[in-house]
């Protein structure tokens, strides 16, 4: 039995359309799930796998998007502006054509397309909660120093 907290407001988004969500994550895992009103949620199964892989589904969908962290996320939309990731279940971020690549690119497909997995770095959220994202800082906080010069 593992015990989390989430944000009571994202109690919704974890149960689901119907309880869709919820009946969803129980069925693949084979865990019980049990949410309360002050956002305590109990995760219960018969073997640890099952609840640490629950565990894990339910912080996804509830997690927060945070400024500066690097994300591995699913291509949704490929659009002339730039494309739409998906960070976690549900929330979408946009990475603009100019933070595609250092290098300048003039086709979005030429960079990727629907379904591909992408690095990318959250570098701000707007006041309507719209994520702007960032493939180029994320490639950068990635690269390794460069070894220094022999002499």
């Amino acid at each position: 039995m593992i015990r989390t907290h989430i944000n009571p407001e994202k109690i919704g988004l974890l149960i689901g359309p119907g309880g869709k969500t919820i009946r969803s994550i129980q069925e693949t895992t084979g865990a019980s799930i049990e949410v309360d009103d002050d956002g305590t949620v109990t995760v219960a199964s018969h073997d640890a796998e099952g609840a640490t892989a629950a565990l894990a589904k339910v912080e996804a969908l509830t997690a927060s998007i945070q400024v500066g962290r690097i994300y591995e996320g699913r291509v949704t939309s490929v659009k002339d502006f730039g494309a739409f990731v998906e960070l976690v279940p549900g929330k979408d971020g946009l990475c603009h054509i100019s933070e595609l690549s250092a290098e300048y690119v003039g086709n979005v497909g030429d960079v990727c397309r629907v379904g591909d997995m992408m690095r990318v770095k959250v570098i701000a959220v707007d006041e309507q909660d719209r994520v702007k994202l960032s493939r180029k800082a994320a490639m950068d906080e990635a690269a390794p120093e460069p070894e220094p010069a022999a002499e």
